[in-house]
């Protein structure tokens, strides 16, 4: 079934939108499963389910003799992190799409500072009509873009940002315009100001429930998981 499912995603999917498997919740054998049905990209929200999942794959290459298995598998983080986790996730993911704070950022930046590494991030925006969701405001996200003050430890890739929790498709179609309205803007900004450049290029948005619409409105990047690997099991 997760081998299907890839496939057909892989299939579908316009070449522009890269598909992001949300393998939080399920265990490392069907990330190998997705892996084998070629997909490369993985994401996790709890630290110490990520730091497991990476663990589980270096002991897997060890029993294997195989230093090389599954070497380009990338790591997202999705799920709201905590200054303090920082070291159970920074040293092995590619991207953070979940930036929701000055704190955070700042903490992030801070700690590559001192372990001498750039990290990946996108700056969560708060789009939706959803109290419970987390994020910047737009506001927010313009005035860490344009800040003179330059982070050097964090390069800003993008926005990412989640729709209303509703059947309504116009609700959910207006709460993905809007974040591809603030990618648009940080688009313009590109070069005027120390803290963006030509890396910034994603628009993460879409999940199994609305993908098909964050596409139309602009999405690059879309968060699949209950589609792709059924119910979580924990």
């Amino acid at each position: 079934m997760i081998k299907e499912t890839i496939n057909k995603l892989h299939s579908e999917l316009p070449a522009t939108v890269k598909l992001v498997a949300v393998s939080k919740f399920h265990p490392f054998e069907s990330i190998e499963e997705a892996y084998s049905a070629g997909q490369r990209i993985f994401a996790e929200s709890r630290p110490q389910e990520l730091a497991a999942k990476v663990k589980t794959l270096q002991v897997r290459r060890d029993e294997m003799g195989d230093p090389d298995y599954m070497s380009d598998v990338e790591w997202h983080f999705i799920g709201h992190l905590q200054t303090n986790k920082l070291k159970m996730v920074l040293p092995y993911v590619s991207l953070i799409e979940s930036v929701d704070s000055m704190r955070l950022l700042e903490a992030i930046n801070a700690w590559g500072a001192a372990n001498n590494k750039v990290s990946d991030i996108l700056l969560e925006c708060f789009i939706s009509s959803d109290d419970t969701k987390q994020g910047f405001s737009v506001e927010e996200i313009m005035g860490i873009v344009t800040s003179e003050s330059k982070y050097d430890n964090i390069r800003i890739r993008g926005v990412m940002g989640m729709a209303s929790y509703t059947d309504d498709e116009d609700v959910v179609r207006g709460d993905f315009k809007k974040l591809a309205d603030v990618f648009a803007q940080l688009k313009e900004k590109i070069g005027e100001f120390p803290n963006l450049d030509e890396s910034c290029t994603e628009v993460s948005m879409g999940m199994s429930g609305d993908y098909p619409i964050a596409i139309e409105e602009g999405s690059t990047m879309v968060r699949i998981g209950s589609m792709i690997f059924g119910e979580r099991y924990v």
